[in-house]
C-alpha cells in the first residue's frame, strides 16, 4: 500500500507536493520521493528511504523547481526496501517519463520477460512499478511523432490495462506533455481528482489517493477517478479523460475502509469514517444478542484506528468507554513496517497502558482487524500485566485467513494468525478470554451503506476470492517463497550491502 499524489499548477508545485505526501504518510513510511518537470523541461528528482519530513530537506525543496510534477510515499510489498526501490521511476525514452504507483501487480514476471524479449527494455529493480513504467512508456512508443495528442495517450493507457494484471492507482508525467492518471479496472485501489480555480480563473488540477490530501491544499473534490479511466492534463492545465477498460466495475479495496484510509477521507463516494461507526455499530449488536453472558465493565480501543467503531461497541452496550492505552505518536504504524522483528520491537514502544482503567477489571478490547496477532499478544500480555482481570477482544473485521496480492502486505499465510486455526484457538494463541469478530456480511453492509450502488467489494483477505481471475496456487506458492518475513530479511540485508554503489539523491 502506498500513497500517490500528482498536482498541475500555475506556480511552484514542491511545496504543495510535499504537504500532501505528509497527510499520506500513512499509506507507507519506509520510501518517499517527489519528481518536477521544470521550466526547461528536465525532471528534478529527490527519493530516499525514511519519512517525508527526513527525506526532503531545504536544499532538496529548492532543487525541486516547476509548476507540475508527481510524489509517492513507499509502504514495501513487492520488491524490497532498498532505496533502489523508492518511487517515482524513471525512463529516458520516449519523451521522458516518470511514474508513481499504488497496488501490486500480479503478471509482473511474465511481464518482465516480455519486456525483455520484445521491447528490449531492461527492468533495473525487482519492482513491479518499473515493470508498469516501462510497459507505458513502450505503448508511447509506438506513436512516431513529435507530439502526442489525448487520442494518443488513452490508447496506450487502454493497451497497457489489456496487458498488465492487478492492482493498480498510478500519476505518471511526460516530459513536454503533461500528467496522466490512470486506475485498474477493478478500482480496488483508490484515486481521486480535484481542482483550485485561482482569481485569474486559471484552473489548477490534482490527483491523489485520498481525498483529505486535496482538502488539506484547498483544492475542490470532484470525483473518484473511474475504475478503468484515464486522466490527461496538459502542462498549460487543459484537463482530458476518457474510460479506457472494457469491462470496468467498482470493486475496491473494502481493507482500505477497516484500517488503511484516514477516516477523514471519501473514497468511492464513501465516508471512512461513517463506514467505522458502522462497523462499530454491527459488531456492537453482534455482541450484545450472541455475548449476553460477557461481564465486560469497560470497553476500551486499541488505538487508534479502531475508536470510532469502540465508541458505537460501547454505547450499544452501555458500557463506560474509556482510552485505556497512551500513543507515542513518534512510532509508525506497526502493520506496515518491514519484517516481523521490528514489528514486534515497535509495539511496546509505540502504546503503553493507563494501569488506573484496567486493574480489577474486565475489559472489552476493540482493534480494527487481527492480522499476524504479534501486536494483539503483546497487547494483551500488556494488559494483564496491569492488572486487568479477564480481557476480550472483539475486531471490526472478520479472520483473516487469505494471503493479499493487490498491495497489502499479507502475502505469506503461514504469517496470519488465522491461518488453519478456529476462532477458539486464535484466542488461545494471543491469550485472549474471549474473542469476537465481525461477521463478513455485516463488514460488506457497514461499507456499501455510504454508496448502496457499490455491490462489489475485493475481499481476498477473508473469503479467498481474487477477483482478478488469475490467481493459482502455484502462484501463491511463488509468492509465499519471495515475500515471506524470512526472504525480506535476506533481501534487506543484501540491499544494506549494496547501498553505498546506489545515489538517487538528484
Amino acid at each position: 500500500m502506498c500513497g500517490v499524489v500528482g498536482i498541475v499548477g500555475f506556480s511552484p508545485v514542491n511545496q504543495s507536493i510535499y504537504d500532501a505526501l505528509t497527510v499520506l504518510q500513512h499509506r507507507g513510511q519506509d520510501a518517499a520521493g517527489i519528481v518536477t518537470i521544470d521550466e526547461n523541461d528536465y525532471f528534478r528528482l529527490r527519493k530516499a528511504n525514511g519519512l517525508v519530513q527526513d527525506v526532503f530537506q531545504a536544499q532538496h525543496m529548492q532543487r525541486l523547481q516547476g509548476n507540475i510534477g508527481i510524489g509517492h510515499v513507499r509502504y514495501p510489498t513487492a520488491g524490497s526496501s532498498s532505496v533502489s526501490e523508492a518511487q517515482p521511476f524513471y525512463v529516458n525514452s520516449p519523451y521522458g517519463i516518470t511514474l508513481a504507483h499504488n497496488g501490486n501487480l500480479t503478471n509482473t514476471n511474465e511481464l518482465r520477460d516480455n519486456m525483455l524479449k520484445q521491447a528490449r527494455r531492461h527492468i533495473n529493480t525487482t519492482s513491479d512499478s518499473e515493470v508498469l513504467l516501462n510497459i507505458l512508456a513502450s505503448e508511447l512508443d509506438k506513436f512516431t511523432t513529435d507530439r502526442l495528442t489525448p487520442e494518443n495517450i488513452f490508447s496506450a493507457i487502454e493497451h497497457v490495462h489489456q496487458t498488465i494484471k492487478g492492482a493498480y492507482a498510478c500519476v505518471a508525467m511526460v516530459i513536454g506533455h503533461g500528467l496522466i492518471a490512470f486506475r485498474d479496472p477493478n478500482g480496488i485501489r483508490p484515486l481521486v481528482i480535484g481542482k483550485r480555480v485561482l482569481s485569474n480563473q486559471k484552473t489548477e488540477y490534482m490527483v491523489a489517493s485520498e481525498s483529505v490530501a486535496l482538502d488539506t491544499l484547498d483544492f475542490e473534490f470532484l470525483r473518484d477517478v473511474e475504475p478503468g479511466e484515464a486522466i490527461y492534463i496538459t502542462q498549460d492545465g487543459q484537463l482530458y479523460t476518457k474510460q479506457c477498460a472494457t469491462h470496468a466495475k467498482y470493486c475496491p479495496c473494502i481493507f482500505e475502509y477497516v484500517y488503511f484510509a484516514r477516516p477523514d477521507s471519501l473514497m468511492n463516494g464513501i465516508s471512512v469514517y461513517q463506514s467505522r461507526i458502522l462497523m462499530g455499530q454491527k459488531l456492537g449488536q453482534k455482541i450484545a444478542k450472541e455475548w449476553q453472558d460477557l461481564d465486560i465493565d469497560v470497553v476500551i480501543p486499541i488505538p487508534e484506528t479502531s475508536c470510532d467503531a469502540a465508541l458505537e461497541i460501547a454505547r450499544i452496550l452501555n458500557k463506560p468507554y474509556r482510552q485505556g492505552f497512551v500513543k507515542n505518536r513518534y512510532v509508525g504504524r506497526t502493520f506496515i513496517m518491514p519484517g516481523q522483528t521490528m514489528r514486534q520491537r515497535s509495539v511496546r514502544r509505540k502504546l503503553n497502558a493507563n494501569r488506573i482503567e484496567f486493574e480489577g477489571k474486565n475489559v472489552l478490547l476493540v482493534d480494527d482487524s487481527i492480522v499476524r496477532g504479534t501486536t494483539s499478544q503483546q497487547i494483551l500480555e500488556m494488559v494483564r500485566s496491569v492488572g486487568a482481570k479477564k480481557i476480550y477482544l472483539a475486531s471490526a473485521a472478520p479472520e483473516i485467513r487469505y494471503p493479499n496480492v493487490y498491495g497489502i502486505d499479507m502475502p505469506v499465510a503461514n504469517e496470519l494468525i488465522a491461518y488453519n486455526r478456529n476462532v477458539q484457538q486464535i484466542a488461545q494463541a494471543i491469550g485472549a478470554d474471549k474473542l469476537i469478530f465481525q461477521d463478513l456480511n455485516d463488514l460488506i453492509a457497514a461499507v456499501r451503506e455510504g454508496n448502496p450502488e457499490l455491490t462489489e467489494f475485493e475481499c481476498s483477505v477473508f473469503d479467498g476470492r481474487y477477483i482478478t481471475g488469475d490467481i493459482s496456487e502455484s502462484y501463491l506458492t511463488n509468492l509465499q517463497n519471495s515475500r515471506s518475513d524470512t526472504s525480506k530479511g535476506a533481501l534487506q540485508n543484501k540491499d544494506a550491502e549494496n547501498l553505498e554503489i546506489y545515489n538517487v539523491d538528484q
